[in-house]
């Protein structure tokens, strides 16, 4: 029996550690060819001894599990070497079929302290990285749809965060990126559905290195807990199978959707819909017209409510 992803290959950024490094491991368990992108170079341990990058250790340990891997340490929020990701994908295994943006960064601080580094480094990361990987495998795409004459195999995961969701107080630079991947993923899924291709966003709760100081104090299971087998409800191996389907040709008809993926659930979120509309009575509004209307509408909601979802924060498995 063949397995679902034999014969495909795939990039996964940010994949040296945490969310990444699992999703790569169970892309790779269901048969991809995977490039193990992230930022770093070989360093040296607390010992002094020669380290690999960490991209070559989830490459490494890929191989040693029988599958095919190679690592990639640049920048995909740099436009060139994003490019050079992908021509590296399609150079080694002949062509790209799946892409998983991952790769982020954080730098938490409320609004009125966050510094413009603060503001930009982290929007370049996450929403600018995602754009240009997805720009060149996009393009290589369409060129291969072009040469085929019809549609071909094209996998997009995106990575947006409940904190778009929701709101997250000290995390404006974090949440502004977070719903531009979610407008990039719904924009891309339009736009390459013709040539096969789709694309689709998970926001994932997971305990990383990146996130571990935003879960302070969540506490793991003990063996036996419920969840099974000790398996702490934050682990991101809840994330990666989620990614392996929506990699694999099953998914075909899940496009443009957005899903909240921890401890073994899985949610899918509804798209806005309108909550109410008023007309004017005259040609165009005016404010005494759109104060008797507007304020008495708003005056029962419950202090505080906007149009962040905070409920989604709730979420567990049942």
């Amino acid at each position: 029996m063949s397995l679902p992803l034999e014969g495909l290959s795939a990039i996964v950024t940010g994949a040296g550690r945490g969310l990444g490094r699992a999703e790569a491991l169970e892309l790779a368990r269901l048969g991809a060819a995977v490039v193990v992108n992230d930022y770093g170079q070989s360093g040296r341990d607390g010992s002094g001894e020669a380290s690999a990058a960490p991209a070559e250790q989830v490459a490494d340990e890929i191989r040693a599990a029988g599958g095919k891997a190679l690592a990639h340490t640049g920048d995909v929020a740099d436009h060139q070497q994003a490019e050079e990701l992908v021509a590296l994908a399609v150079a080694e295994f002949g062509r790209l079929d799946i892409l998983v943006n991952n790769a982020g960064i954080l730098r938490d601080r409320m609004v009125f302290s966050m510094t413009e580094d603060e503001w930009d480094s982290v929007i370049r990361v996450h929403l600018k990285g995602h754009f240009n990987t997805t720009r060149f495998a996009a393009a290589h795409w369409r060129e291969r749809s072009k040469a085929v004459g019809g549609p071909v195999y094209g996998r997009i995961v995106n990575t947006s965060s409940e904190a778009f969701l929701a709101g997250s107080a000290g995390q404006p630079n974090y949440a502004a990126a977070k719903g531009g991947v979610v407008g990039l993923t719904t924009s891309t899924a339009l736009a390459l559905a013709r040539y096969g291709v789709t694309a689709n966003a998970i926001c994932p709760r997971a305990r990383t290195r990146m996130t571990e100081d935003v879960f302070e104090g969540i506490g793991r299971p003990e063996q036996g807990d419920e969840g099974g087998e000790g398996l702490d409800p934050l682990a991101p191996e809840h994330v990666a199978p989620l990614v392996g389907y929506l990699a694999a040709p099953a998914a075909g008809r899940v496009n443009g959707q957005l899903l909240v993926v921890h401890g073994g659930m899985v949610a899918i979120v509804e798209r806005p819909r309108v909550q109410a509309k008023f007309d004017s009575k005259q040609d165009t509004f005016t404010y005494d017209e759109l104060d008797a209307l507007l304020t008495p509408h708003y005056a029962d909601r419950p202090a505080g409510e906007t149009f962040g979802a905070v409920e989604v924060l709730g979420l567990r498995r049942g």
